[in-house]
């Protein structure tokens, strides 16, 4: 059986940020540091983090007056930030510098006047950060016919901004229902688009022509992951969302010659590489990475932080955390 990885996968920039920001406040404050919501949608990360002492909590009243309080990758609303900073909790921000960004948009064009249309998932824990971070009315369109559905006058000036799990090709049809709409729209450039997302859904593209099924390793709750599903299903493979290799059936490998394997932006290495352990179950296994795109991005860590030793055992470890070919055996 030939197994082929997609590249890029796997963990980005700002995943890679919020794991190791939990892992420095451990080595520098000790156990526990109280993290709000998953740190990043993975139960393999936030499992290991709770090895190490990250006690995960859905409300900030869960922490105690003294705790360190990390918040997730997916970024909150103004009130939880006003909430933490009323109980005195010693914060570290882990927001994605790119989710950050998009807040920052939605202020300047509501400043400007403009009525606000966020694109994104309902109750998406990003999607209601951006929601509280955006002090006036924020319209959500999840598709087309959401836009269709607005009950503003054609004339109204539109600003929209979208959730950064969303790539251009899944934006782009809501986009252009607004431009059809209204006669005054603006909004970001695609280069404010998350890079890591387009990048993993164009590497999978570029997978689907060459495999006669797909792995997706990712979580279930995990918006990027079932989007790279999905996107496997519509180029007409095979396509099967896993946590791990635990989770392959036989049957969907059954007569079989080559597999193709992606992960989403929150799923660490070692589950890809558990994926293909999975595999030579079933027979000799050939290993080999599809080109694609090199991604060097990285984002700072807090600045209290910088001086902590990198204990990381997740995001920095290339068998954990970045792709690499080095950990795979390529035969």
């Amino acid at each position: 059986m030939k197994v082929i990885l997609a590249q890029p996968r796997g963990f980005c920039a700002g995943v890679v940020r919020a794991i190791e920001i939990v892992e420095r406040a451990l080595e520098k404050y000790g156990p526990p540091v109280y993290v709000r919501h998953e740190i990043v949608h993975n139960k393999w990360v936030v499992d290991a983090l709770k090895a190490r002492g990250a006690k995960f909590v859905e409300d900030l009243s869960e922490v105690p007056p003294d705790g360190i309080t990390v918040f997730s990758a997916h970024g909150v609303a103004k009130k939880v930030e006003l909430d933490a900073q009323e109980r005195g909790l010693h914060v570290l921000n882990a927001t994605c510098p790119l989710v950050s960004k998009v807040h920052t948009q939605g202020r300047h064009y509501l400043r400007k006047g403009r009525t606000v249309v966020l694109i994104g998932h309902a109750g998406h824990p990003e999607v209601e950060g951006t929601l509280g971070q955006i002090p006036g009315e924020v319209l959500l369109v999840q598709s087309e016919k959401d836009v269709d559905q607005l009950t503003l006058a054609p004339e109204t000036p539109i600003a929209y901004v979208t959730q950064t799990t969303l790539s251009v090709d899944d934006t782009k049809g809501i986009i252009a229902a607004l431009y059809r709409k209204f006669s005054d729209v603006v909004g970001p450039g695609t280069e404010d688009i998350c890079y890591a997302t387009q990048n993993r859904q164009m590497a999978l593209r570029e997978l689907s022509k060459a495999v006669d099924v797909i792995f997706v390793v990712g979580a279930a709750n995990s918006s990027n992951s079932n989007r790279l599903r999905e996107i496997g299903l519509e180029a007409g493979i095979p396509t099967h969302l896993i946590a791990n290799g635990s989770e392959i059936k036989p049957e969907w490998v059954d007569g079989v010659e080559v597999v193709g394997i992606t992960a989403g932006a929150s799923a660490p290495e070692v589950m890809v590489m558990d994926a293909i352990e999975a595999l030579r179950k079933f027979g000799p296994v050939e290993v080999s990475l599809l080109p694609g795109r090199e991604e060097n991005m990285e984002f700072r860590v807090p600045v209290e932080l910088l001086q902590v030793k990198n204990a990381s055992k997740i995001g920095k470890d290339g068998s954990l955390g970045h792709s690499s070919l080095a950990k795979v055996d390529c035969g």
